[in-house]
């Protein structure tokens, strides 16, 4: 088998999109999403397509990597890859040599799927292991509680308030309007068709908590990328609330669970998920470099 490394182009992203929608299997292990790529839009078309590698095969596109930032590679696998010598080899072989263009020198990681044959061919290289993350799923053939609170579906009216909310949900190094621009960016990529961003608003109106969540199309797994509530508003449900919203949004779009990973360090975010019926599975850590 031939395998091809590229860096695609931007009139290449809706094969990447679409090869990666067809990954999210209900069985399949939890991996990079075409949500995680849809969400990374924020940064334009161009510098996503920058940020992809694509690792192909005559048969088709098998392995998908999203640099997730100069030091992180994100790689999403065909699941009847998962365990093929061939292109876990290559995999290995493209990320750490610098000149291949994947990833720089010194200090650098490399997130894969849970018992990925890349992860363990990576450790056989001397690559150690990285802090755990925390990884949960949602059946969404059960039903999705109300969340009890007014949620509405973000559009460019309302935009500057979940902006608002999601800039200083995750620290405020973004400024306003930065987070609006990128919102907007976002909102005209290509799979935002696949999205539902919304809004939580307290019983006196006020904007407490936003969501993304996105779809890979029916019977297909669909994943939350970001959800977070304003620091003036925690502890009061409202992280719980907003998440069963995004659920009841992935179920009405016919996706068959939500997945969601985040550090499992983050005890806070972990409580949230389990609330809402995320139910967790094996921790997974990536491969670090350095």
């Amino acid at each position: 088998m031939s395998i091809r490394l590229t860096t695609p182009g931007v009139d290449d992203l809706g094969q990447v999109l679409g090869a990666l929608r067809s990954w999210q299997l209900p069985g399949a292990p939890v991996q990079l999403h075409p949500g995680d790529v849809g969400w990374f839009w924020r940064h334009g078309p161009e510098a996503t397509a920058a940020a992809l590698r694509v690792w192909t095969a005559p048969e088709g596109i098998r392995a998908v990597g999203l640099l997730d930032g100069p030091d992180l590679l994100r790689v999403g696998l065909r699941p009847d890859a998962q365990d093929d010598r061939e292109l876990a080899e290559r995999v290995v072989a493209d990320v750490s040599e610098p000149a291949r263009g994947v990833l720089p020198e010194g200090e650098v990681a490399v997130e894969t799927p849970s018992g990925a044959l890349v992860h363990d061919l990576l450790g056989e290289r001397g690559w150690g292991e990285d802090e755990p993350w925390a990884v949960l799923r949602r059946d969404l053939a059960r039903p999705v509680a109300d969340p009890g609170m007014p949620v509405e579906t973000v559009d460019a009216g309302t935009a500057e308030q979940w902006a608002q909310v999601h800039r200083l949900a995750f620290g405020g190094t973004v400024s306003l309007e930065d987070t609006l621009t990128r919102w907007h960016r976002c909102a005209q990529g290509e799979a935002w068709a696949d999205a539902r961003c919304l809004l939580l608003r307290d019983g006196d109106g006020a904007p407490v908590a936003g969501i993304i969540v996105w779809t890979a199309g029916p019977g297909r797994v669909g994943v939350v990328e970001p959800m977070g509530v304003h620091p003036e508003h925690r502890g009061r449900g409202h992280g719980r609330a907003v998440t069963l919203a995004g659920e009841a949004a992935l179920r009405d779009l016919g996706a068959a669970a939500a997945v969601v990973a985040t550090p499992l360090s983050n005890t806070g975010g972990v409580a949230t998920y389990t609330s809402a019926g995320f139910e967790r599975l094996p921790d997974r850590r990536d491969r670090r470099r350095g």
